[in-house]
């Protein structure tokens, strides 16, 4: 049995990074088919700034006694700045090189703070793109303008949360229901689609690239590189990298030990579900550490460690062990209750890929998971 070594240097914060650099990375193999796993909270928040403000719209409805509506065609409320009257945006010509903070601090005189919030309101445009990167080469004979009201944000996210972003890493918050990326040139909705429309908001030119994924019914955090240097440089080195993966699992039964580790060799059948092989060395080593947190006659619920990352490992196990996951009838479970599969990708710790600082991001456990356990907590209060 191998034993997972365990990382001392990860800051326990959530969602925020750390410059000390870990210890004892563990050791795990495998990023581009890492397990599967709605998350109530997240706690990064980073990439908020970052994004637009919203500018809402809305009508009154408000009309002249004759019934005709009023000429403006829309409806003046104070407040209201989409149909405020718009101040044309102050412009200013590139002379010479130069990054694009530099640049708005030497010309409009504010503080660096007021200058990065204007940038991420969405008030600053090159040639008439909206750009909020402050580290952004401008070339002379480039206009930059500067509006009074910010940007209208663009429509939301479905099932994405963005956890944090910079110029080299998207992390994001998955539900359970969508899928990572689409296996096919379909038209589905997915986690990756929606990041390229994003990041193609600010510059038609911009791309994300897959680094690991999530299955569809499967909830938590996962991260997309915005190079494809950086998603090489994070999977040629993803189990030095990666310093902690904890998933959550819901699982049918009660699991009698407290803790334990599930190694086989896995393997897939013509119907793309996977196996273990009664074989040794048959397939691809999964080794799956778990440690229950709360059980009864129906249900446990287990913290679930990766030590590798291989397609629907934590199912396979789950189901190995005699305990499939709640709500997987392909690995054996016989309940629906829950409504989704009981899986969560709760902790994701790695090393930047270019800063080398610790960053480690955490949500909370899903709800839902905890719904079997509710009569247990009444009774032990």
């Amino acid at each position: 049995m191998n034993t997972r070594k365990r990382s001392t240097g990860h800051s326990s914060s959530k969602g925020k990074s750390s410059n000390r650099p870990s210890a004892g990375r563990s050791q795990r193999s495998g990023a581009s088919s890492a397990e599967s796993s709605r998350s109530s909270a997240s706690t990064s928040r980073t990439a908020d700034k970052n994004k637009p403000l919203a500018a809402k719209s809305s009508t009154t409805g408000n009309q002249a006694r004759s019934g005709k509506a009023k000429s403006s065609g829309a409806s003046k409320r104070s407040g209201n700045s989409y149909y405020r009257k718009q101040e044309p945006p102050r412009q200013y010509q590139v002379t010479e090189p130069e990054e694009l903070l530099p640049f708005l601090l030497k010309h409009l005189k504010d503080g660096r703070n007021a200058v990065k919030s204007i940038l991420g309101r969405g008030q600053v445009s090159v040639d008439e793109k909206v750009v909020t990167k402050f580290n952004l080469a401008l070339t002379p004979g480039q206009t930059v303008s500067i509006s009074k009201e910010g940007a209208v944000a663009a429509p939301s996210m479905s099932g994405v949360n963005i956890l944090h972003e910079d110029n080299d890493i998207i992390v994001i918050r998955k539900e359970a229901g969508l899928l990572s990326i689409a296996a096919d040139r379909s038209n589905d909705l997915t986690a990756y689609r929606q990041l390229m429309e994003h990041v193609r908001r600010t510059n038609p030119n911009n791309r994300i690239f897959v680094v690991h994924r999530l299955d569809r019914d499967t909830s938590g955090v996962m991260m997309f590189a915005k190079s494809e240097e950086v998603q090489q440089k994070l999977q040629n080195n993803w189990k030095d990298n990666v310093q902690d993966r904890v998933y959550v699992a819901l699982v049918e039964g009660a699991v009698s030990k407290e803790e334990g580790t599930i190694s086989s060799w896995l393997k897939e059948t013509k119907t793309l579900k996977m196996y273990s092989s009664p074989r040794a060395n048959d397939g691809q080593h999964a080794i799956t550490h778990y440690k229950r947190l709360k059980s009864n006659r129906e249900f446990s619920l287990l913290e679930v460690r990766l030590e590798t990352g291989r397609k629907n490992q934590i199912r396979v196990h789950m189901e190995d062990l005699g305990h499939p996951i709640a709500g997987d009838k392909k690995y054996g479970a016989r309940t629906r209750d829950l409504g989704r599969l009981g899986l969560h990708a709760r902790v994701l710790s790695f090393i930047h890929p270019t800063t080398d600082k610790l960053m480690t991001f955490e949500t909370d456990i899903p709800k839902q998971f905890l719904y079997p356990f509710r009569a247990d907590n009444a009774t032990a209060e």
